[in-house]
């Protein structure tokens, strides 16, 4: 990467905020997803609304939507953005044990909505995790990534998986 690539630094190296104001307001959309591998039947627990502490998966839900709303808050840089839709979906994995995550978020804005789509998949994990943790200290969050961007200049999609896990449960 060169630095004419890395806009959030001046010509000097310091970080700065970048200036969208001259910038149009586009559609954009971001999606990100994340796997939550646990014990099968700690999957099971969750799937079936029977841990402890409550509904699992809406409470993972409402917590990742909250965390999109407050990404500028969170992460230094960001823009605080007027976001038009969150949707997290969370299902069953294809292995056993895991949980896979989904974030799209949408805006009508001059700047992306990959940050916020990040943060709701990371902190809708961690809310899985805090949930359950008294029964499976041994579940992990892996492959939080960014798989598809559209909106203003450019668009992503990712075409292979972000990380291969080789850990097997």
């Amino acid at each position: 990467m060169n630095k004419k690539t890395l806009t959030h630094l001046d010509s000097n190296g310091s970080a700065r905020m970048v200036d969208v104001g001259n910038k149009p307001a586009t559609q954009r959309r971001a999606i990100a997803r994340a796997v939550v591998r646990m014990a099968p039947t700690t999957r099971l627990m969750v799937m079936t609304g029977k841990a402890e502490k409550g509904d699992v998966l809406a409470a993972a839900r409402i917590a990742g939507i909250q965390a999109a709303k407050r990404t500028s808050e969170l992460i230094p840089l960001c823009h605080p953005i007027a976001i038009t839709s969150v949707e997290l979906d969370i299902r069953e994995g294809g292995k056993k044990g895991e949980l896979h995550l989904t974030a799209t978020v949408k805006t009508m804005d001059r700047t992306g909505v990959e940050m916020e789509a990040l943060t709701a998949v990371s902190v809708a994990a961690l809310t899985i995790y805090d949930m359950v943790k008294a029964v499976d200290r041994g579940m992990t969050i892996e492959n939080i990534a960014l798989t598809e961007k559209t909106g203003g200049l450019s668009n992503f999609k990712r075409t292979t998986p972000a990380v291969k896990s080789t850990r097997n449960r």
